[in-house]
C-alpha cells in the first residue's frame, strides 16, 4: 500500500545578513522566502546525491497516475 506524500516542515536559524539577503533575492523573484529555501535546499540535495555524497537516497519521482503510466 502506497502511503500519501505530505510535505515537512522544518525550522531553521539564520545570520540576520543572510536572512536579509535571502529576503531581497526571493523578493526580486516574487516569490515567498520559504519558498526559495525548499527551492536551494531541494537543488543541493540533488546535487549532492549526483556527486555521491548521499549515498542510498533516490529522489525519483513515482508516477501517481491510476494506471503506471
Amino acid at each position: 500500500m502506497k502511503e500519501d506524500s505530505v510535505s515537512k516542515k522544518i525550522l531553521v536559524t539564520l545570520p540576520d545578513s543572510i536572512h536579509a539577503a535571502m529576503q531581497e533575492w526571493a523578493e526580486s523573484q516574487g516569490r515567498p522566502l520559504a519558498n526559495l529555501c525548499a527551492f536551494l535546499l531541494e537543488r543541493n540535495l540533488r546535487e549532492a546525491i549526483e556527486r555521491g555524497e548521499v549515498p542510498g537516497v533516490d529522489l525519483t519521482p513515482t508516477t501517481s497516475s491510476k494506471d503506471g503510466k
